[in-house]
């Protein structure tokens, strides 16, 4: 299987970037400016200069907890207080491995079986434990493709190079090609980084996966959650309308869109299943703008089928309560003979 060019959209000339940029990062985003379109990237640059600490307003949801750094310490105190923080975080690196099975009618008979492995939520740099733990899972699966649905490091602003070095660890075990997209704790300044690694993000973008001569498609969007700046048009607008194509957003939250723009499967992350969630798995908060239906697991929305990841790593705090984090296989099928 190999996978050809990626389909990005084509740009008028671009103005230059911002002149407080400057040495290395000045080329590299003006590298970007062209790839992604001006307006992208000044928007981009503007809302996580602006607003990377914001708690209300922005976005698809009005409150946004993992920006209240505030709150995290006093959830940690009311933890330890119950006794209850050590199983959380026992409970973090109690990684799963999940099967979905996606039957999709149109789909070439050539990936049948045809296996992606779905990461998403990584936060790499929350805990050291996260890293060790997800490469021992990675040594326990087989697939033909990665795709990472965003949220590479654990803050929503500063310093990232730590995420991206533990990113390049796992790289090492992670079996290629792979695919990605950011999230909404990932900055744009990140791409240059984590594509260094040999990952192909998806800004807005596509490509074809082709598997002895037959072809899908796949998209990504970049965040749709906080930043808002996910363009189907551009995401869609090289794939036939009668091709399978796979989405990769982070947030769940467009899914009347991307069913709408003809997407058969549309992987997600974000909601981490709610992370610290009451007996059976009921969330105490989703941190999405979307019927709690799309915020885990297997859905279906019309025709596109979707699934959402509880993620590999954790947020806010790094404790997990009947919500345990996963890697998932999901496993293309085409539709028996009636």
């Amino acid at each position: 299987m190999r996978s050809a060019r990626r389909h990005s959209p084509k740009s008028h000339p671009a103005k230059p970037v911002s002149s407080i940029v400057v040495g290395k990062e000045t080329v590299e985003l003006k590298r970007l400016e062209k790839r992604i379109g001006r307006v992208h990237l000044q928007q981009r640059i503007g809302i996580e200069a602006d607003h990377a600490t914001q708690v209300f307003g922005r976005g698809r949801t009005f409150f946004h907890i993992e920006n209240w750094y505030s709150i995290h310490t006093l959830i940690r105190l009311a933890l330890r207080c119950t006794g209850l923080y050590g199983r959380g975080l026992r409970n973090a690196t109690n990684l799963q491995i999940r099967h979905n099975e996606v039957v999709i009618p149109h789909l070439p008979d050539e990936f049948d079986g045809f296996t992606l492995l779905h990461l998403s939520d990584l936060h790499l740099d929350m805990d050291t434990a996260y890293p060790v733990t997800l490469i021992e899972r990675l040594q326990q699966v087989d697939y033909d493709i990665c795709v990472i649905t965003g949220d590479f490091r654990a803050k929503t602003h500063g310093p990232y190079d730590a995420a991206i070095a533990a990113l390049a660890q796992v790289c090492s075990y992670l079996q290629k090609p792979v695919y990605a997209i950011l999230g909404n704790h990932d900055s744009i300044r990140m791409i240059s980084g984590i594509e260094a690694l040999g990952i192909t993000l998806l800004i807005n973008e596509s490509l074809t996966l082709e598997r002895n001569g037959a072809v899908i498609y796949l998209a990504g969007i970049d965040d749709p959650h906080y930043f808002q700046v996910d363009n189907f048009d551009k995401a869609a607008q090289h794939i036939p309308p009668d091709a399978t194509a796979i989405l990769l957003s982070h947030s769940p939250e467009p899914y009347r869109l991307a069913a709408h723009a003809g997407f058969d499967l549309m992987l997600s992350g974000h909601t981490h299943g709610g992370q610290i969630c009451l007996p059976g798995g009921i969330a105490v908060m989703t941190n999405a703008a979307c019927p709690r239906l799309f915020c885990k697991g297997a859905w279906r929305y019309h025709a596109m089928q979707g699934y959402t990841s509880v993620g590999s790593g954790s947020s806010v705090v790094g404790v997990r309560f009947n919500c345990l984090p996963e890697i998932t296989l999901h496993h293309l099928r085409i539709a028996p003979a009636q």
